[in-house]
């Protein structure tokens, strides 16, 4: 990430009428506007078909995409135009990351690469249930 790019992410919801080749090219169009306009993408999450809280435009479903990309500052507003004029996208949500977070966020990445795995306790052998064996009596 060089010093003028920052990180920032977006949520958005696709029509979820639609078949998956039609929200892959959705999503292709999304990323090609960022990296045409300098930016690099570092994390697609496809989150899915879900029901919405509430219908938008007549729409109960979507399909949820996030996305995590390091751009200039000028590409937030080139994005949330290409999203009000994408009539596939229903809703949208971009927020560059914060400083604190993304400091947070390594920190606890490089702390989970630290834990080491802890081996099992060994199983306990277990005594029969009986000592005796059948056919055999107690005296």
């Amino acid at each position: 990430m060089t010093k003028n790019q920052r990180l920032y992410e977006t949520t958005f919801i696709v029509n979820a009428s639609l078949d998956d080749a039609q929200v892959d090219a959705v999503i292709g169009r999304v990323q090609e506007a960022i990296t045409k306009n300098g930016g690099t993408i570092e994390a697609l999450n496809k989150w899915g078909r879900k029901r919405l809280a509430y219908p938008i435009s007549k729409k109960t479903n979507g399909f949820y995409v996030n996305l995590e990309f390091t751009a200039p500052s000028t590409v937030p507003g080139v994005l949330e135009r290409s999203f009000q004029l994408d009539e596939m996208i229903l809703r949208s949500i971009l927020t560059a990351v914060d400083r604190k977070a993304l400091r947070a966020r390594e920190a606890a990445a490089k702390a989970a690469s630290q834990i080491q795995p802890e081996t099992p306790p060994p199983s306990p052998t277990r005594e029969p249930l009986f000592s005796e064996t059948p056919g055999e009596k107690k005296t």
